[in-house]
């Protein structure tokens, strides 16, 4: 997944370092045990200054996040896990932040493959370059593989529709 996300940065010469509408603004949900168990191994890796911090930051994001749906406005606001513009657990990022800003294509069982322009940062440095085939597709099919073994394992069929934040949230001391 890194790698083709790489092939596909260098081809069009895209950078995202600077980027001022972060899509760490951006209010991602993620439906996998699998990437919910993931982040929290990052998570750990934080020292318990830093874990502290997260968790009350996760959880100012939580309550603005509800009153603005409360009232029934939009809002943006930083991954708890963005520190001065960098992720305290890159090495442990969701699929969605491995392979978001580039354009690509993916294709949903029984339907056409859809097209999706890259972000905004995207399109500013890198319009006019011819599309580079990125297919999300295998990964999120492998995805949905692992996840469906790991499940079956533990014996869990609930779903999981939850932020980065939410995510936090949850997670117990130490």
């Amino acid at each position: 997944m890194d790698q083709k996300y790489q092939e596909a940065a260098e081809y069009y010469g895209f950078n995202c370092k600077g980027c001022e509408d972060s899509c760490c603004l951006t209010r991602f949900y993620h439906h996998t045990l699998l990437e919910y168990l993931y982040i929290y191994e990052g998570f750990k890796t934080l020292d318990q200054k830093q874990q502290n911090k997260v968790k009350r930051d996760a959880a100012e994001v939580c309550r603005q996040t509800d009153l603005a749906d409360n009232n029934g406005h939009s809002v943006r606001l930083m991954c708890p896990l963005n520190w001065d513009g960098l992720c305290l657990i890159y090495a442990y990022r969701p699929m969605i932040c491995r392979l978001f800003g580039i354009p690509h294509e993916l294709q949903q069982p029984g339907m056409e493959v859809k097209n999706h322009p890259g972000c905004e940062a995207f399109s500013e440095q890198c319009m006019g370059k011819r599309y580079f085939t990125f297919d999300r597709t295998p990964f999120f099919i492998e995805m949905a593989n692992l996840e469906l073994a790991l499940k079956r394992t533990v014996g869990i069929r609930q779903k999981i529709k939850l932020t980065v934040a939410q995510m936090i949230k949850t997670f117990g001391d130490g």
